[in-house]
């Protein structure tokens, strides 16, 4: 399969080229790199530099020839959206836009899009896990973005035929992340004490996530890419919820230390208490969630204990 990855020199990107180039699949990235890292990305990937609100994106398509798109350049950032929801905008909804109507005009055959656990907003907890029928609430601009994109695709499906599978993400974390984005909580732990520093939990701590290794998230998009079951929605979680007192307690064993986090006030747009179920992907994508938040935890520290010890 040819297979064009908007935003693959970032943190997830970078998890999913290198699944998809051991699954014998065709990779090329597109990434402004204003995020991303050509360091991310293995030696031999074919790289293209280019922003998906250029208009140098059809002459991309023109010479391509894909059979899909996964789609996840982007904002990812909460707070940064709540301070400017106009560049919130322009980056996911509008440069999904663009990346759709080449997707359409080129003949491409399926667009999976990444979108987020932020689409539901802070859900009551009876309600926990959440499932896929759950209504959409964003609280966030960034949330808001998402759910837009999946609206944009619902509709290009029915009015132009391009097949689409929408993957919310739970909390996303793993190797390679940077300080940003929706699971960033766990790279600026992991970095900060790999640095020998303290860490800074915002709210009271009990706030919980649903934290999902990177390499599970990119072994649920290429499933995606497979599955005879297109046009829907799949969470990719591990339907497990963790706080964030309990994340410092983890990292604490897996570095060897006592950790006593200082505690500040929540910031706007975050939500309280997030596990989404994952049924739907076990079901219909032949997917499941495999790497356990320890290790996952303690793969993530050691890269960035590496990455210390290079930066001395």
């Amino acid at each position: 399969m040819n297979i064009l990855v908007t935003g693959g020199a970032g943190f997830i990107g970078s998890h999913l080229v290198r699944t998809l180039q051991a699954a014998g699949e065709q990779v090329t990235v597109l990434d402004n790199f204003s995020t991303g890292l050509l360091a991310n990305l293995p030696a031999a990937t074919k790289v293209i530099e280019m922003d998906v609100n250029s208009p140098e994106l059809a002459t991309v398509f023109d010479a391509g020839h894909f059979d899909a798109v996964v789609h996840l350049a982007g904002q990812t950032t909460v707070h940064i959206s709540m301070e400017n929801p106009s560049l919130d905008g322009e980056e996911n909804v509008i440069g999904s836009i663009h990346v759709l109507e080449q997707a359409r005009r080129h003949g491409v055959q399926r667009v999976i899009f990444a979108s987020t656990a932020a689409s539901y907003g802070d859900v009551a907890e009876d309600r926990l896990p959440i499932v896929e029928s759950e209504p959409l609430a964003p609280m966030s601009f960034y949330g808001l973005s998402k759910v837009t994109v999946e609206h944009y695709l619902h509709l290009y499906q029915q009015a132009f035929g391009l097949g689409y599978v929408v993957l919310r993400f739970a909390n996303v974390y793993g190797e390679r992340q940077g300080d940003g984005g929706e699971g960033g909580v766990i790279s600026i732990f992991a970095k900060r004490l790999a640095e020998g520093k303290g860490l800074t939990t915002y709210g009271d701590g009990q706030q919980t996530r649903d934290f999902i290794y990177a390499g599970d998230v990119a072994a649920g998009i290429h499933a995606a890419l497979t599955t005879e079951h297109v046009n829907h929605t799949y969470n990719l979680s591990t339907q497990s919820e963790t706080s964030l007192n309990e994340l410092v307690e983890i990292l604490g064993k897996v570095a060897g230390r006592t950790i006593c986090p200082t505690y500040q006030a929540a910031r706007p747009g975050d939500i309280y208490k997030s596990l989404l179920a994952n049924g739907r992907a076990r079901r219909s994508l032949g997917w499941e969630p495999r790497v356990g938040l320890q290790e996952g935890l303690r793969r993530t520290y050691e890269y960035f204990c590496h990455q210390q010890a290079h930066a001395e």
